[in-house]
């Protein structure tokens, strides 16, 4: 009896501790807020590392390093889920964060989920990936899809261009079309049956991308899935937080006034950042 009251305290003690999520900017927003969106009463705990964005310019090792002090700051704030809203970091990072988290908190990157769905719909099928450098260099998504279904025939395309773009503003106007229709167009992509939006940016020009394909192809957003797969964690270890209104907290590594204006872009209503040096 004793002991069964300790682990329901240690799960009480749990439910209430926060998720932690983070990206090299403010593109990992579009994840916070489909995890906000799915579930309402977590507290969350954002972390953009601007001081070093963008992460798909940058060596592993670099990457490794910001996410382990990142990770370390999460762990300090309790938290019981760390997502790698980035796929520079998740394919950079994420075993080495798993090796160095243990069980403190449960990791959860932006790649596996995408690969499962993908796996799971798209067998015989040809699919576009377009993401920056880092990611599509690494190769991940073709190695995991490969282990899970062979069948799907992936075609990747860098992209270093959007994800500057987009935070610099330059969406839903003549810039954004006329790249996008650039990248889209080029001979990688041709034919493709679904599109996975490899960078957590670009939901913002979702629109744009599926208004290029006029229905042709599907456009694979992994945020909503990353999303399930927090929820799925939680649920499975009764983790879940009991229903309360949140209060949530964002960070970043370097502050501009002008950075915390166009995170409403991205989350879809006014946050206030907080400045935290690594």
């Amino acid at each position: 009896m004793f002991a069964h009251g300790n682990l329901l305290f240690s799960r009480m003690q749990s439910n209430r501790r926060p998720i932690g999520i983070f990206d090299s900017g403010i593109g990992g927003l579009t994840v916070a807020h489909a995890i906000r969106q799915l579930l309402p009463y977590e507290r969350l705990i954002y972390f953009g590392d601007t001081a070093h964005l963008p992460y798909g310019d940058k060596s592993e090792a670099a990457i490794q390093a910001y996410s382990i002090r990142i990770a370390d700051f999460l762990l300090q704030q309790g938290c019981k889920v760390l997502v790698i809203a980035c796929n520079s970091a998740s394919s950079a990072a994420y075993d080495l964060l798993k090796e160095y988290v243990r069980t403190d908190a449960r990791i959860i990157n932006v790649i596996d989920p995408m690969v499962e769905w993908v796996s799971a719909r798209y067998s015989h099928q040809r699919v576009g990936l377009i993401g920056t450098k880092r990611t599509v260099q690494s190769g991940i998504y073709k190695r995991k899809l490969l282990e899970l279904n062979p069948t799907v025939s992936l075609h990747s395309l860098a992209t270093p261009l959007l994800a500057p773009m987009i935070e610099e503003g330059f969406h839903h106007n003549k810039i954004s079309h006329d790249l996008i229709e650039e990248y889209l167009s080029r001979p990688d992509l041709a034919d493709v049956a679904a599109l996975i939006l490899a960078c957590t940016h670009y939901p913002l020009i979702k629109k744009e991308i599926a208004a290029f394909y006029q229905g042709r192809a599907a456009v694979l957003d992994s945020s909503e899935l990353v999303a399930r797969a927090v929820n799925g964690y939680l649920q499975e270890k009764q983790i879940a937080h009991a229903p309360e209104e949140p209060v949530h907290r964002f960070y970043v590594s370097d502050y501009t006034e002008g950075f915390e204006l166009a995170t409403r872009l991205f989350f879809g209503e006014q946050i206030h950042l907080q400045l935290q040096k690594l």
